[in-house]
């Protein structure tokens, strides 16, 4: 059973990152992006599961457009704080041969759980891929892909708040925060 003292022991041992009210201006100005570059196209929204649950229920509200929103959950983390290899938990849905797609992720770290995804949507016969995430991590390497449209642009870190976790803790908070010594 989770432990609360351990769930605040590990709150107060980080450092913030981004406050809530910057998360907020990022999203806000994520969404005049999305809209002014997809507005026509009628997009179907994928949201990855379970991280950008909590930026799509602030960014959709947001988008003045007509869209289309579903599901995806590909992970390469579970609850380890290092990535492995991707596991599809739900795959992405019928129904997208011909469709501009926008997927929308928490973060885009190394890229290549983003690659996968974006390989196996053209792969299915959508028209089009964009992704929004939002915070990438500055890793001062390529990544296999460059993200559309960014929120924030952070240090390399282990984050978590904004439906990013650490160890299963803290994915509600409003504000990104990193542990320390990581």
């Amino acid at each position: 059973m989770p432990d609360p003292r351990e769930a605040w022991a590990f709150l107060e041992n980080s450092d913030l990152v981004a406050g809530a009210d910057e998360v907020r201006s990022a999203i806000d100005r994520l969404a005049g992006e999305i809209e002014r570059e997809m507005k026509d196209r009628y997009p179907l929204v994928l949201v990855v599961m379970g991280g950008a649950v909590v930026f799509a229920g602030q960014l959709l509200p947001l988008l003045r457009m007509p869209l289309d929103v579903d599901y995806i959950h590909a992970t390469r983390y579970g609850a380890a704080t290092t990535g492995g290899g991707i596991e599809w938990r739900v795959e992405p849905p019928r129904g997208i041969r011909g469709r501009d797609i926008l997927v929308l992720d928490d973060i885009l770290d190394g890229g290549q759980t983003m690659r996968a995804i974006r390989d196996r949507l053209l792969g299915g016969g959508a028209a089009s891929f964009r992704c929004a995430v939002l915070v990438e991590k500055d890793l001062r390497r390529e990544k296999p892909l460059a993200p559309d449209f960014v929120g924030l642009r952070i240090p390399d870190r282990f984050v978590f708040g904004c439906g990013m976790d650490a160890k299963g803790y803290w994915r509600n908070l409003p504000e990104i925060r990193a542990m320390r010594g990581a």
